[in-house]
């Protein structure tokens, strides 16, 4: 008689789990314009962006000095929301306040 004991060969199945992204990352600029009052952007970006006064500030005299400024950044739905209520802001006033979005790098 054989009384070497035999273990039963078994294999691991492994789950190949989903890989999940981020999802990317979109940023919402701030485009100067000469007409849209300082005191409007600001009141925007505090009102939109949950920004404070110094915040708001500092934002809108950057992109009155370079032209455009990032704002926030979001998903591309957030994002896109965001930037058009804060144009819509401007528009509703007769300012032609503008924010746009674009992917981040």
């Amino acid at each position: 008689m054989n009384n070497t004991v035999t273990t039963p060969k078994t294999r691991t199945k492994t789950k190949a789990e989903p890989k999940v992204e981020r999802p990317r990352l979109h940023k919402v600029i701030l485009i100067n314009d000469d007409y849209t009052p300082r005191e409007f952007v600001t009141m925007v970006l505090k009102a939109e962006f949950r920004m404070t006064e110094d915040q708001a500030y500092k934002v809108m005299i950057t992109a009155h000095k370079l032209g455009s400024c990032v704002v926030a950044v979001f998903t591309r739905d957030v994002a896109e929301t965001k930037a058009t209520r804060a144009t819509d802001a401007g528009r509703a006033k007769g300012y032609p306040l503008l924010f746009t979005t674009e992917p981040e790098e």
